[in-house]
């Protein structure tokens, strides 16, 4: 009886979630940026705001857009949205007819000759060209043309959850006309920069002993990324990881001085990136880069508009404790199952040259645990990889997240970022209510202690360094909790609906 019962409440709510609503481009539209040469992709799903959603010329001007959405009551007017969209408009009017042609110096190749007994090359004579010549090209450094002018500034907008920095960004992105432009998640970005630096490093020849030198591959990827867009624009700027962040210098010098516009959003002012991080004194050094060639901008109004009133699409966070809650999610996959042209088992993906497989999916939907997705070594890659196959996934047996958990809390918060971004649909049943999901509690554990053992440092490095102390996870977390409640509603969940176009690539 009660499972009959939990049937028919389930189907009440997956009306909602499966009707067969006709989606035209005048209210569903996607951005896409691809390198698909080396896997870079960049995809964004935007609603009807941006031009080309709507039957307005994109060379309208983007605060004219702004007013519309406001009178028609789409946005509440919010005066620091307005200043930011209108300094915004100003880059982009720049932007439109900008090139960074002049800023790139490619002279042409050096051959290496088996004959060469002069003194060493420097470091950044030793460029190749591209890894697939073997090292046998190689590239002057990017220079500087005294007289042209600098590039124009970009912007580095910061603020809380919830303001209105992507909406922002979706603006100005879909309203610059200039074509080599990319948008990327900045997490999505430092992925596809190591897997450059790994391609060039193995493409190189191997040399013999008197024949080698030190092979620096940041700045030709950098130029590499520089010849192909002149506009960088981020979603989540943000720096927790310590390989990224001491590269990170190098590699926006020179995509500055290759002409590259940056705009990015996050939810840190310049100077708390990487905050307490390991190795700071040497990240510190890019924070003035970024201060140099972006103006920054704090939009901050107090107000998270994902949590105001929005239409919910039916129940998408159970909790544990309610009766029949794991009834309720078996039938609402069997609902939507039935929609597929697939059949239940398990699927093995493939990132990276490893396996990881998920042990019931269908179709475009996947029913995984927490211990599935972020109780095991998996990382941004395996989650874009999940986004990219899967459009509706559930998320069973969340726990109370504690300090302690502190490799589980980064993996979910990761996990959010990239389902957020990708539009992905997830139902989640937790131990707790969202906004007691992660509790400040617990602290160092054994890997902690092993890890201070191996770094060398003492037990007050834990004291001070967010690898240990978790702040960075409590801080992310606030932006977890902000999008969980965005992907609970509507017009979340339809946006998501990839039945009425092509899958993500």
């Amino acid at each position: 009886m009660a499972a009959c019962s939990a049937t028919a409440a389930v189907r009440c709510s997956v009306n909602i979630f499966v009707r067969d609503t006709v989606f035209t481009s005048t209210n569903i539209c996607r951005l896409s940026s691809s390198y698909r040469g080396k896997g870079y992709t960049s995809w964004r799903t935007c609603s009807s705001f941006t031009p080309s959603c709507s039957s307005e010329s994109s060379a309208a001007d983007v605060i004219e857009h702004y007013d519309r959405l406001v009178r028609c009551g789409s946005l509440r007017e919010d005066a620091q949205q307005r200043y930011v969209l209108q300094r915004l408009t100003q880059l982009q009017h720049i932007l439109n007819m900008y090139s960074n042609s002049k800023y790139l110096s490619s002279p042409p190749p050096k051959p290496h000759t088996k004959d060469d007994n002069s003194k060493p090359q420097r470091d950044e004579e030793a460029h190749d060209t591209t890894a697939g010549n073997g090292g046998g090209e190689l590239v002057a450094e990017v220079t500087e043309d005294k007289s042209n002018p600098r590039p124009p500034k970009g912007f580095y907008i910061y603020g809380d959850v919830g303001t209105g920095k992507t909406m922002l960004m979706d603006l100005f992105y879909s309203y610059v006309g200039n074509t080599h432009k990319k948008r990327v998640h900045f997490n999505g970005f430092m992925l596809d920069i190591h897997k450059r630096i790994h391609w060039r490093k193995q493409s190189l020849p191997k040399r013999t002993l008197g024949k080698m030198f030190t092979y620096d591959p940041i700045s030709p990827v950098a130029m590499e990324i520089g010849n192909e867009t002149c506009l960088l624009c981020f979603d989540e700027f943000q720096v927790t990881d310590v390989a990224d962040a001491m590269i990170l210098k190098q590699l926006f010098e020179t995509l500055f001085k290759t002409g590259v516009v940056v705009v990015a959003t996050s939810n840190r002012p310049p100077d708390d990136l990487y905050k307490n991080g390991l190795q700071r004194d040497t990240f510190l050094p890019f924070i003035d880069v970024l201060k140099e060639y972006c103006h920054t901008v704090s939009l901050n109004g107090g107000i998270d508009y994902r949590r105001l009133d929005k239409a919910t699409s039916g129940k998408l966070y159970y909790l544990a404790e309610e009766p029949g809650a794991e009834v309720f999610l078996d039938e609402l996959f069997k609902e939507l199952a039935s929609t597929q042209k697939s059949v239940t088992g398990p699927r093995m993906l493939s990132v990276l040259g490893r396996d990881v497989t998920l042990n019931k999916t269908c179709g475009s939907i996947a029913d995984c645990t927490f211990d599935e997705l972020c109780g095991q070594p998996l990382g941004a890659s395996d989650y874009l990889e999940i986004a990219r196959l899967f459009d509706t996934v559930f998320i069973r047996h969340v726990p109370v997240l504690t300090l302690t958990l502190k490799d589980q809390v980064r993996r979910f918060t990761t996990l959010i970022d990239n389902f957020y971004d990708k539009k992905v649909r997830v139902v989640l049943l937790a131990a707790a209510p969202l906004h007691r999901l992660f509790v400040h509690s617990g602290g160092e554990d054994e890997k902690d202690r092993q890890l201070l053992d191996d770094l060398g440092l003492s037990g007050e490095a834990a004291q001070r360094l967010t690898l240990f102390t978790a702040e960075e996870e409590i801080f992310a977390f606030q932006r977890t909790v902000s999008r969980l409640t965005e992907m609970q509603t509507e017009p979340y969940w339809k946006a998501g609906d990839r039945r009425h176009g092509s899958e993500h690539t």
